[in-house]
């Protein structure tokens, strides 16, 4: 598997950003090192961390003993909630960059709306003005719904390129995916396997039986074949092999159908509910 296997998004301001990409939500700091590399090694060359995750060094100690040169990789980190506000996102960006040991962050995303602080439009700005000085590529958010995405659109002057949410097939967030598409942000899809859950469900095994290939194949192909960008977890090298080789094959539209028809609604959410999550990401 080659960096040229794997197809890219263009953004909405022009970047392109690699359609599958490693995830490394809950990896410890102390293992993050390890399993960026070996995703190198297997082709990837786009690798999504947080402020929030706590391993931002071990992805940037990765990147650098990778040997890869820098215009090959995309790099994505998170704002920490609790460092929303102008001043304090401008000063956390900073700790991240120094912990990636990167000059320019490729996709830099607001982690949670946080409504109840009401934050998030004072935090774009300053996202803008990042935007602006060239530190970042792209900005963008995660976990927005409909409404904040409107009000950012409506207040401020750039368009978010990204809304980084939970999807897959049993959760799949119709309204906010269709949102995303009027405004001309990329669903990116975050836990895309529902976190394992959504693998043994019947319409996904009969697909991968019937195509030669693994449940997760069969998810995350259902999701690239609709235009979302997918960044699974895997601590596995055969499973990070797999879960990029999707581009070899397409599932029916009969298949599709089926795995539509997976949608359960909030049933199917594993993570936060955005509209009230208010955690701070800081450890305690």
């Amino acid at each position: 598997m080659t960096q040229t296997s794997v197809p890219t998004v263009t953004l909405n301001n022009g970047v392109e950003i690699p359609q599958v990409g490693l995830g490394v939500f809950q990896v410890p700091d102390d293992g993050t090192q390890a399993n960026v590399e070996q995703a190198l090694e297997v082709g990837y060359r786009h690798v999504d961390t947080a402020a929030g995750y706590d391993n931002e060094e071990g992805v940037g100690a990765a990147l650098r003993a990778s040997g890869l040169p820098r215009e090959q990789l995309f790099v994505t980190t998170k704002l920490r909630n609790g460092d929303q506000g102008y001043e304090q996102a401008l000063r956390a960006f900073e700790d991240s960059r120094r912990a990636l040991g990167v000059d320019q962050v490729d996709l830099y995303l607001i982690h949670w709306p946080v409504p109840s602080r009401d934050l998030y439009v004072e935090t774009w700005r300053a996202f803008e003005k990042l935007l602006a000085e060239g530190a970042v590529r792209a900005i963008g958010v995660s976990n927005f719904l409909p409404d904040h995405l409107e009000r950012l659109v409506a207040e401020t002057d750039v368009v978010p390129a990204v809304n980084q949410v939970e999807v897959h097939p049993t959760f799949q967030q119709a309204e906010v995916q269709a949102r995303c598409r009027a405004l001309g942000v990329t669903v990116e899809a975050y836990s895309p396997l529902g976190r394992g859950a959504d693998l043994g469900a019947a319409a996904v095994v009969a697909a991968a039986t019937e195509l030669g290939v693994t449940p997760a194949q069969v998810v995350l192909r259902w999701a690239v074949q609709q235009g979302r960008v997918v960044i699974p977890k895997s601590m596995s090298v055969e499973r990070q092999a797999t879960n990029i080789d999707v581009f070899s094959f397409e599932l029916s539209p009969a298949q599709t159908a089926q795995l539509n028809a997976l949608e359960s609604g909030v049933e199917g959410r594993t993570g936060a509910d955005p509209a009230t999550a208010s955690f701070t990401q800081f450890r305690h």
